[in-house]
């Protein structure tokens, strides 16, 4: 089965991309953020005429998550036990945030007889931000989840745009974030934190290169991106990974999306 994670950062402005990539990677599963629309503003006529179904969560034109399947779609879920809102706002009683209605970041599905979740993490905005503490209680409830589901012995997929920088590998230069925002102390903690909760990143074993370039300064041309799109695959479904990519050649040409498709296989 071949799973693929990819912000799309507009689905209706890139909905032939989306078949595009779908045909050419002749993928089984592909998890998106950033559709940034309703579901019933979803383009999914074409995507449907090519044998996929699809489960759609927005409520606006920002944010928005969706997964395309043509291996079963079931179970379909618009938040994950836990999961934080947000308010804006700087909270006056000495939190770090306030919690607030649940946005579209979240939506799993059962796919293949692998619980897939597309998760568009908080960007969290500047380092001591409301928006930052967000995010990490974001991730904190989401590894709460993914460690109940593993002890329940479930091949969890949790796939996406974590935005977070792991290494300092995963950044063309580590100097140039303003704030160090996306790689703090307290955002990579909660990221590899996935790891004692039964879960291993699998697209690292196979494709090493950025996922991501902003559309200017010219990054792209110059190769100055970040890594921040992963697969999180619980132990018993990453030891069935066989193969993997990043679609590099995804961000040329006009129209493309800010992010690249990485795409996982399971024997």
């Amino acid at each position: 089965m071949k799973i693929a994670t990819w912000n799309i950062n507009s689905a209706r402005a890139r909905a032939e991309r989306i078949l595009n990539v779908l045909e050419r990677h002749d993928l089984d599963v592909l998890a998106l953020q950033e559709i940034k629309c309703k579901p019933e503003q979803f383009p999914a006529a074409e995507i449907e005429a090519a044998g996929y179904e699809i489960a759609a969560h927005g409520l606006n034109q920002w944010n928005g998550v969706a997964i395309i399947s043509r291996v079963g779609l079931s179970d379909v879920r618009y938040e994950f036990p836990g999961q934080p809102g947000f308010t804006k706002g700087i909270p006056d009683d000495g939190s770090t945030f306030i919690n607030g209605p649940v946005e579209a970041r979240a939506i799993g599905a059962s796919v293949g007889g692998i619980d897939v979740w597309s998760l568009y993490v908080p960007n969290g905005r500047a380092v001591g931000d409301p928006h930052y503490f967000y995010k990490l209680e974001f991730l904190r409830a989401l590894r709460d989840f993914a460690q109940d589901q593993t002890r329940q012995g479930v091949d969890l997929a949790l796939v996406g745009d974590w935005n977070v920088i792991p290494t300092d590998d995963d950044v063309w230069d580590p100097s140039a974030m303003e704030d160090d925002i996306y790689m703090t102390d307290a955002e990579r903690a909660a990221f590899h934190a996935f790891a004692d909760a039964g879960m291993r990143e699998v697209s690292r074993d196979f494709a090493t290169n950025y996922t991501f370039w902003d559309y200017q300064k010219l990054r792209f041309p110059k190769n100055e991106g970040l890594r921040i799109d992963y697969v999180w695959a619980s132990e018993a479904l990453a030891d069935h990974a066989i193969a993997g990519s990043i679609d590099r050649d995804e961000r040329k040409g006009k129209g493309a999306s800010d992010h690249v498709p990485v795409i996982v296989e399971f024997a």
